[in-house]
């Protein structure tokens, strides 16, 4: 099962298309995700489908000889390029093939080679990798400027229904949408039920393949179990070699997303922690993409990076199908019961948190960075000034646009009406993103959870 997984539809693959049409061999492309969102997967697909021949070097395998050539011969690409093709014990057919570097910031020597071997221009180069920028990785190399960077992230909600063979219903989606129209009764709950289908196995393909060949969710939540594992290993990692608490970050994430308004509290994770003790770390968590910082701004202007409060944040999960089995380590539940209730929708507590994670994941997915607005205000009505939250805040068309997430009691927004009395902003619609369907009323745009992709 490990060697040959199922091939799913990617989108990122359209982008790869466009990269080798405009970039005419002038730039390598670098996947950059987290591990096990399929990036070898798709570069591999895409190698074979594209073009005549290829191979692949894993420096996760790589043995020192290959490296060596790096080091020694990069100078002299013929000699480079002889002992590559003996040493992999193939050649390539100029012109019409690609090497793939897979792990890539495992040997930094690699990807500052890119620089000459584009130049070179006898092969592509796709290179993948996680942890990229990371200050070990990149520490002692010069970045080259011919890469093409493409940021993947796990299976959206369209590629899982495309993974179970459905191409009419994003389609749906998307025009129901468009013509701000409600997808009717009916057809609103069964595709609730698939998205909160989605939302219980995530976005892993390893978890998809299971879920897709029919395996159950106890199965299912064993490959999840297993990746989680595997985060917290390389987290640990880090945290040897910078004293650094990532793997308690990223472990205390459910307890986080708890929280009043799921604010990060470094109380969870030591009683006298601060934020300036523990920055890199959480930017660690963020750059390895196995998480979602969404950071507080403290105007909803559209230059949102300039107003950054990065010291108050909120930390989800890159993928809401992790979450979920974290959220079962934890749990006196079995693992059956939840999957069942969460996909039925009658999940007491937890609800709230895993839908903002979701909401979070598939803003991210359309490559929206993630910040949230928190103000006070002094209404009429009040006595005293009151603190308002809106959960999401992007920029669409070039306005602000403000976002809540309701999991329940969704008719009220005091926090946008409160924005646009304190705030004369031009504003692109606000939308109230919750269970049931597609409604517009008060000048807010009510929509299902599943309609965030369309944002």
């Amino acid at each position: 099962m490990e060697d040959h997984p199922m091939i799913f539809k990617r989108k990122i693959y359209d982008k790869l298309l466009e990269w080798k049409k405009m970039s005419g061999g002038t730039s390598a492309v670098m996947l950059e995700g987290a591990r096990r969102i399929g990036k070898s997967t798709i570069a591999e697909t895409f190698a074979q489908n594209e073009y005549k021949d290829y191979f692949i070097i894993d420096f996760a395998k790589a043995n020192k000889d290959i490296k060596n050539n790096f080091a020694e011969n990069i100078g002299n690409l013929d000699v480079f390029f002889r002992n590559l093709f003996l040493l992999m014990g193939k050649a390539l057919p100029e012109h019409e093939a690609v090497i793939i570097f897979d792990e890539v910031q495992l040997f930094p020597l690699a990807r500052q080679a890119i620089k000459y071997l584009v130049a070179d221009g006898r092969y592509d180069y796709i290179e993948t990798g996680s942890l990229i920028s990371i200050k070990k990785n990149v520490q002692d190399i010069l970045i080259p400027s011919e890469e093409y960077k493409l940021k993947m992230y796990p299976m959206d909600f369209e590629e899982f229904l495309w993974a179970n063979q459905d191409t009419v219903t994003a389609p749906a989606i998307r025009e129901a949408f468009a013509a701000r129209t409600a997808m009717g009764e009916a057809i609103h709950r069964k595709i609730m039920k698939n998205f909160r289908t989605y939302m219980a196995v995530g976005g892993m393909p390893q978890a998809v393949e299971a879920f897709v060949s029919g395996k159950d969710y106890t199965q299912i939540d064993f490959i999840k179990r297993n990746i989680l594992a595997l985060y917290e290993d390389d987290l640990r990692k880090y945290d040897q070699d910078n004293k650094e608490k990532a793997s308690v970050i990223y472990k205390t994430i459910p307890e986080q997303l708890e929280n009043h308004n799921s604010h990060f509290k470094f109380s969870l994770v030591d009683k006298n922690a601060r934020y300036v003790n523990y920055m890199e770390a959480v930017n660690f968590v963020a750059e390895s993409m196995i998480g979602n910082e969404c950071i507080n701004i403290t105007a909803p202007e559209i230059a949102m990076e300039a107003y950054a409060d990065r010291s108050n944040f909120k930390l989800y999960m890159g993928d809401t199908g992790l979450l979920v089995t974290q959220i079962l380590q934890s749990s006196e539940d079995t693992e059956m019961s939840i999957y069942k209730s969460l996909i039925f929708d009658n999940l007491g507590i937890n609800q709230g948190m895993i839908l903002e994670n979701m909401v979070g994941q598939m803003l991210r997915a359309n490559g929206y960075s993630l910040y949230f607005h928190e103000f006070l205000y002094h209404s009429k009505d009040s006595a005293k000034e009151k603190k308002y939250e809106i959960d999401f805040v992007i920029v669409r068309k070039k306005k602000i646009c403000p976002i809540e997430v309701k999991s329940s009691g969704y008719r009220s927004h005091a926090s946008f009406d409160a924005l646009i009395q304190k705030y004369p902003i031009k504003m692109e619609d606000r939308y109230i993103i919750y269970g049931k369907d597609l409604k517009y009323e008060d000048g807010v745009t009510y929509i299902p959870f599943y309609m965030t992709m369309c944002l």
